[in-house]
Formats: structure tokens, C-alpha cells, sequence
């Protein structure tokens, strides 16, 4: 592989470090620059609403890399810098310092912000959002101050912070215009556990509400909510999803619809530039349909992908969405992806919470979840890819071990 090539990835994040890495393992000898805004060496996110938010872990244990191994593998790190344009027409990436840094390749992990509330006190000082370290930092600070915090949205990003300010003493009051936590992924009946887990802690959950203002002087002091409720807190953290970073990409010219649109290849509309990661809204060739996935484990794995794509493998993605979620003392894993299903089959007890549930559309499974149930994430993957019928029974019976199922589907008899 030529030596004189520059291979450039945007966006110093957990895909973009992954794929650098990838570059490097694959024998790619030329140059591998890696741009990220912030100051901070890529890292990982899931701690930041978890154990490094309630100080369980230290700073050293979130970086994807240690601090030399980007040295040591000539990958070339421009931190602190943002990158102002991509020309096309010459294939150049300009910084904000002026720099102009030219690519035979390119990969977008510009990743997601934030999505931000637009109402009377939005500004105020102690309304907090959690994306970067930074964040997490100064929130960490705000519970180590106790007192009461409101948690506006009730997604994975708000049921985790809840659950960690609840874990540290806080008086925690939750805030989601849907009826129960997590609708929109789980749906209502296993939405409705996850209520239940955080009202069993102490949380109060006040669902069907929405956020009127944020009210105080200079700092956040109470919360107006759409009932009329006035709700006296010490900070407030917004947690109501995220859009993914395409200024870059919009500019260039490159196809956008929910995120940089990209084939199976992780490839743009542009060849030679790639997307990978919360930024990339990607053809996936199991389910026929475009899909961005938000979550940890496609950012560990697309940035890898998109790095053997751009050194001409002709690697389709496939991998099966997986995310996972730790509040109080229940753990999760999900595996697949559901936009809408028929029904729900329990393997488990929900009230115990320890149990697996099956999205089914058809007799099929499309999705599912395990609730402090290890080591069963390999045969749901199975149970998915393998399309076949399974009775509903047989999913439901805990005497039916699922490798049994996982091997029965792929053999064409479940």
C-alpha cells in the first residue's frame, strides 16, 4: 500500500479511533490523520452517565487508547482543531487554524450533539446537557453537591443519569411527555418495568408531562411543567435525544437524510468519503433499509469497517445492532432492531426483573432483551439472522435452553 497516501478521519471519537487503529493493523504505511474538537484524546461514552459520572471509575479508565498509542502507531492527532470545510473539487480538509490537509481517503465520525430545549429559561446557569466529559465533569461536581436534581426526558441518556444521581442521595424527579420511560424503543409493557425500577429506588417518575420553563434567578431554581406543577431543584439535566453532526457533510454537498447517507460499504454518496459511527445513517443489507444506530458497540465496530473499505476490502457492515444499559442494579442488553413488532414474548419474570424478551413480528423474532441474564446475547443473534418461524411456547419455556432454538433456527426447524 502506497506510503505517500493521507488517509483522514474527522471526528476524534470512539469510531474514529477504531478505525485508525484498523488502518494501522491492516498495513496501510502512509499518513493517518485523526482531527477531533475537543482537547481530550478519543474516549468512550457509556461511563460518562454511569460509573465515571458517579466517580467509581477514574478519568484514565474512559480513553479508548493509552496516551502513547498514537505516537507509537504514527497516527497523527489534531485535538482541539475543527474542521471548517471539505473541498471537494481538490480533496482537502481545511481546519480552523487554516490548515488544509489533502486525502486520497476520507471518514466522517463527526458523531451526535446534544438536541437542545428553546424555552423561557433554557440559559439559565444549572441546566445541564451530558454528551462530552466535560459535561459529565461538571455534573459529576453538581451531585456531589446533593440536593434535588430534574431530569428531563426519560431515554437511556435521562434513566441513566436518573439512576446514577439516585445512586448518590439525590432527590431525583424524572420529566417525559410519554407514559412510561424508553416508549419508544421498548414500548409500552416493557417501558412500564423500567418505570417500575426507578419508582422501587426512590425516583419520582412524571410521565406524560412535558417542560413548560426553567425559572430562577441567573441559576435554575425550580421547573414549570405542562400540568401546572412547580418542581423546586438544584440543577436540571436535559436529556431529549441527539442529531447527528452533518454541518460538514451538508456543506460538501454529500447526501443527508438523519444523518451522512451510506451504503452497505460504510461509502457517501462521494466515493472515497466514508461515515461511520451515530453520524452515519447506513443501508443495512439484513434488514433492506437504512438505519442510524446511536449506540457504543456500532461505533466499535463501523469505525473498523469503514477503515477496511477505504483500504479497498469490500466489506459489507452486517453486524446486528447491539446496545446495552446499567441502572441501579439492573443490566440489559438488547440485540437487533424493532421499528414496530406484533407482540412480546416473556422468557423470565419481568417483576423479578431477570428475564428475556422477544420482539416478534409473525412468528419471527426481530429483537430481543436480556435482563440480568448473561451469555445469551450469541443465540438471540442467531434466533434474528436466522428468519425462521419459532413458536411462541418455545420461546416462552425456560426448560428449552436457547442455543437449543438458536440451533434448531438455523437448521431450519425451530
Amino acid at each position: 500500500m502506497s506510503s505517500d497516501q493521507t488517509h483522514i478521519i474527522v471526528g476524534a471519537s470512539l469510531a474514529g479511533a477504531k478505525a485508525a487503529e484498523t488502518l494501522r493493523q491492516e498495513g496501510f504505511e502512509g499518513r493517518v490523520v485523526l482531527v477531533g474538537a475537543e482537547n481530550e484524546r478519543p474516549y468512550e461514552r457509556p461511563p460518562l452517565s454511569k460509573d465515571y459520572l458517579r466517580g467509581e471509575i477514574p478519568r484514565e479508565k474512559v480513553y479508548v487508547h493509552d496516551e502513547g498509542f498514537y505516537a507509537e502507531h504514527d497516527i497523527e492527532l489534531r485535538l482541539g482543531r475543527t474542521a471548517e470545510s471539505l473541498e471537494m473539487s481538490s480533496s482537502e480538509l481545511v481546519l480552523d487554524n487554516g490548515e488544509r490537509l489533502r486525502y486520497e481517503r476520507l471518514l466522517l465520525t463527526t458523531g451526535a450533539q446534544p438536541r437542545r430545549l428553546s424555552i423561557p429559561g433554557a440559559e439559565l446557569d444549572g441546566v445541564l446537557y451530558l454528551r462530552s466529559i466535560e459535561d459529565s465533569d461538571a455534573l459529576r461536581e453538581r451531585l456531589d453537591r446533593g440536593g434535588a436534581v430534574v431530569v428531563v426526558g426519560a431515554g437511556w441518556i435521562g434513566a441513566e443519569v436518573a439512576a446514577s444521581a439516585r445512586q448518590r442521595g439525590l432527590e431525583v424527579t424524572v420529566l417525559d411527555p410519554l407514559a412510561v420511560p424508553l416508549e419508544r424503543v421498548l414500548g409500552a409493557e416493557l417501558g412500564a418495568v423500567y418505570r417500575e425500577i426507578h419508582t422501587d429506588h426512590g425516583t419520582e417518575m412524571l410521565m406524560e408531562n412535558g417542560v413548560e420553563a426553567f425559572e430562577g434567578d441567573k441559576a435554575v431554581e425550580r421547573v414549570r411543567t405542562s400540568s401546572g406543577r412547580e418542581l423546586d431543584c438544584d440543577f436540571v439535566v436535559v436529556g431529549v435525544g441527539v442529531e447527528p453532526r452533518t454541518r460538514l457533510a451538508t456543506q460538501a454537498g454529500l447526501a443527508v437524510d438523519d444523518g451522512v447517507t451510506v451504503d452497505e460499504y460504510l461509502q457517501t454518496s462521494v466515493p472515497g468519503v466514508f461515515a461511520a459511527g451515530d453520524v452515519a445513517n447506513a443501508h443495512h443489507p439484513f434488514y433492506g433499509e437504512r438505519i442510524r444506530v446511536e449506540h457504543w458497540a456500532n461505533a466499535l465496530n463501523q469505525g473498523p469497517a469503514a477503515a477496511r473499505n477505504m483500504l479497498g476490502r469490500s466489506a459489507a457492515y452486517e453486524r446486528l445492532p447491539y446496545f446495552f444499559s446499567d441502572q441501579y442494579d439492573v443490566g440489559m442488553e438488547y440485540t437487533g432492531f424493532a421499528r414496530t413488532w406484533d407482540r412480546l414474548v416473556f422468557r423470565g419474570d419481568p417483576a423479578a426483573r431477570e428475564f428475556v424478551a422477544f420482539w416478534m413480528v409473525e412468528d419471527r423474532v426481530v429483537a430481543g432483551m436480556n435482563v440480568n441474564v448473561w451469555d445469551v446475547t450469541n443465540p438471540i443473534k442467531r434466533l434474528i439472522s436466522g428468519r425462521l418461524p419459532i413458536e411462541d411456547r418455545r420461546l416462552a419455556d425456560p426448560d428449552v435452553p436457547l442455543d437449543e432454538l438458536a440451533v434448531a433456527a438455523r437448521g431450519g426447524v425451530a
